[in-house]
């Protein structure tokens, strides 16, 4: 009997892309994402600032990210994903060494804004790019890798919490800016490679795939393009409130009120279940239409807000991580997916950088105003509800959406 071998040669190059994407995110999303909120809450024990002085630092930081999108979208298309990932990583470790030695709200803000330029320049639109050039044939489920890294990083927290107990949040600053110097040289090994973006898909397909390469400007022209970057701003206010200031909810006396290490618990739980979320939703999102899909998961998402708001034992906040992993984890891949098949790959990381410019504003304003409601109110409670609110007003807009083929859209 002939005996087959299994060979790493054989497994198309566009998956260890999209590992090495996932791993990119994992790592870049970890001091301005997963676990920024435990970073937030070690400055504010030690230097005793306001919540919305803390918390703004996450805005401020986003800044960096929104403007720089369009740019480092062109950048990644035109010099190749694998320098924008080196480049960053460096300006991330820069800023994180930085950040460790701080002493004043000055050296805070500009600091951090240096980790996060670093964190957008060489983590997710570069990544996201050479995904969505490698694996049209299965675009959703490629670009949950991706985001699932995010997601992940989440299991990270825990790791940064007992870090910060034992060594210090400066100390840890450290260890994660030489964990970047090593990360972003590995990764861009993988992904710096170019696909052929006309070469034949059906030899790794057996459905139609329609092969689009529009150009920014005739995207900008598009009702989708506008529907999908409101759609994006919409759900993602909560996204960038839930991030900077979880942590912070949790342990709150007037909030869930639960110890740091049960909140510690909740994070891992978040990002298991966004983790798990967001593979489901690539996978279901190359089967069923994405266009009756992201209605219902943005309702999702909205429901696990109210539930937030209203939280107040340590079960209630696990109902509230399952319930958001579902709806935010599953309708991302999803929504960025919809963004590839829409307006193809050769111009994708200028157009994604264009398109999710008002996400990023959305998410660099939310933390600082939910900050500044929660010092004028001490409560989280409204902003909860509006940002809710926000993502049913998404689900009702992204019914509007036209199919790709529609000519009088392309």
């Amino acid at each position: 009997m002939i005996k087959k071998t299994f060979s790493l040669k054989k497994i198309y190059y566009g998956w260890w892309v999209s590992l090495a994407g996932g791993i990119n995110t994992f790592f870049s999303s970890i001091p301005t994402f997963s676990a920024g909120s435990v970073i937030f809450k070690a400055v504010e024990d030690e230097f005793g600032w306001s919540r919305a002085v803390v918390s703004g630092v996450a805005s401020f930081g986003r800044f960096g990210g929104a403007l720089l999108g369009p740019v480092e979208g062109f950048l990644s298309d035109r010099f190749g994903v694998g320098k924008m990932v080196v480049i960053g990583f460096l300006i991330s470790s820069i800023g994180l060494f930085w950040l460790s030695s701080i002493n004043n709200i000055l050296f805070y803000y500009a600091s951090y804004f240096v980790v996060s330029v670093g964190t957008s320049i060489g983590g997710f639109v570069p990544s996201m790019s050479a995904v969505n050039a490698w694996m049209p044939h299965q675009r959703t489920k490629a670009m949950s890798w991706v985001i699932g890294g995010s997601s992940f990083g989440g299991f990270f927290t825990p790791v940064m919490v007992l870090s910060i107990q034992s060594i210090g949040w400066r100390q840890t600053m450290v260890v994660l800016g030489i964990i970047f110097l090593i990360v972003g040289p590995l990764v861009s090994l993988v992904i710096r490679k170019k696909p052929n973006l006309d070469f034949n898909i059906s030899k790794y397909s057996t459905k139609k795939i329609n092969i689009t390469n529009i150009k920014p400007k005739q995207a900008l022209k598009t009702h989708n393009f506008w529907i999908i970057a409101i759609c994006h701003l919409l759900a993602n206010v909560s996204v960038g409130a839930i991030s900077a200031h979880i942590f912070l909810y949790l342990t709150d006396y007037d909030g869930v009120n639960l110890t740091i290490y049960f909140a510690g618990t909740i994070l891992p739980l978040i990002a298991l279940v966004s983790f798990i979320g967001q593979i489901s939703g690539g996978i279901l999102g190359d089967i069923y239409n994405k266009r009756i899909l992201l209605p219902l998961l943005f309702l999702v998402q909205s429901i696990s807000l109210v539930i937030l708001a209203f939280a107040n034992s340590f079960i209630d906040a696990i109902i509230f991580s399952v319930i958001w992993g579902i709806g935010f984890g599953m309708r991302t891949p999803i929504l960025h997916s919809i963004r590839g098949e829409f307006f193809g790959g050769r111009h994708y990381g200028t157009i994604l950088g264009l398109n999710a410019f008002p996400m990023g504003i959305g998410m660099m304003l939310s933390p600082v105003i939910v900050g500044f409601i929660y010092d004028s109110t001490n409560t989280y409670f409204y902003s909860l509800l509006s940002m809710a609110f926000l993502c049913i007003a998404a689900s009702f807009l992204i019914l509007l959406i036209k199919s790709p083929n529609t000519k009088k859209d392309l």
